[in-house]
């Protein structure tokens, strides 16, 4: 069953993560049309997160391939157990037997990467290839060749079908530009931070016995944060670090003292938490003054 749109906002929700008509709609359409959907914007605004959640919500198996520079189809395909290959080798010898390619090159030794393993699935997974952006561009060409084709070939054992269509969703934190030919192949959402009345319902969802006092002052103290031109700004996975860390230490509220004592989990960089100092003890002294 295709859940309309609504239905799957109320599931997302359920699970804690709030999503626009706009995002629903295009994961919505990744089930009933069958096309990969691209994800972009900066990194931390919930992305990766909204593939893991669709997963859920069908009720099928998330298979994520994390992209990296360098990352070949191989490694991304499969690879061929070679210590098991060995001992089958050493088996026959004492039997006095000469393996064949056939014996070692067949479906016992293979071992199935992620992509392989989303287009052998019975049932239709979702596939999230992680910050697509990482790779260059040979692997996003050998991508194209298999979102058009949906089999796969092994040399040894020939074309691999697809049993089944994955669905598709790629993130890309947009560190080097995608090709047009990628682009065309795919829905494309461009995702954003979450507004305040969004990422207050995050943390409450996610953090159903913290205090509404402190989750609103934490996401109003992350907006702010995020006025500023940080090196690596806080992400919606921040946020909620940050409001765990406060609700463990058993805050009620945000003050300067649990501010300090918690920072490390909002901001990485020193050059950033020094940037910040000024403006955390604005919203260190108006949460005080509203307390």
């Amino acid at each position: 069953m295709i859940p309309a749109v609504k239905d799957l906002q109320a599931a997302f929700q359920a699970r804690g993560y709030v999503t626009g008509d706009a995002l629903a709609t295009a994961l919505r359409l990744v089930v009933g049309l069958g096309k990969p959907l691209l994800l972009e914007g900066p990194a931390g605004v919930g992305k990766t997160e909204a593939a893991k959640t669709l997963a859920d919500v069908l009720g099928t198996r998330l298979i994520r391939l994390q992209c990296y520079e360098g990352l070949d189809a191989q490694s991304a395909l499969y690879e061929w157990n070679y210590a098991r290959q060995l001992l089958h080798l050493r088996a026959a010898e004492l039997r006095g037997e000469a393996a064949s390619d056939d014996d070692l090159y067949g479906e016992t030794f293979l071992m199935p990467r992620p992509l392989l393993q989303a287009i052998r699935e019975p049932r239709s997974a979702v596939l999230l290839i992680d910050e697509i952006d990482r790779a260059d561009d040979a692997f996003e060409a050998f991508l194209l060749e298999l979102l058009a084709e949906w089999q796969i070939t092994v040399p040894e054992l020939g074309t691999l079908a697809a049993v089944s269509r994955p669905h598709v969703i790629l993130t890309s934190n947009r560190s080097r530009e995608l090709s047009d030919a990628l682009r065309r192949r795919c829905l494309y959402h461009w995702t954003e931070y979450p507004s305040r009345a969004q990422e207050l319902q995050i943390v409450l969802s996610r953090l159903p016995g913290i205090n509404e006092t402190l989750a609103r002052q934490v996401t109003d103290a992350v907006h702010a944060l995020r006025a500023l031109p940080l090196g690596k700004t806080p992400g919606v996975a921040e946020t909620l670090d940050w409001a765990a860390a406060l609700v463990s230490l058993h805050a009620d509220h945000l003050d300067a003292e649990s501010l300090h004592a918690t920072l490390g989990a909002v901001l990485k960089l020193r050059e950033d938490q020094l940037l910040a100092a000024p403006t955390l003890q604005g919203v260190a002294a108006q949460a005080q003054a509203r307390g």
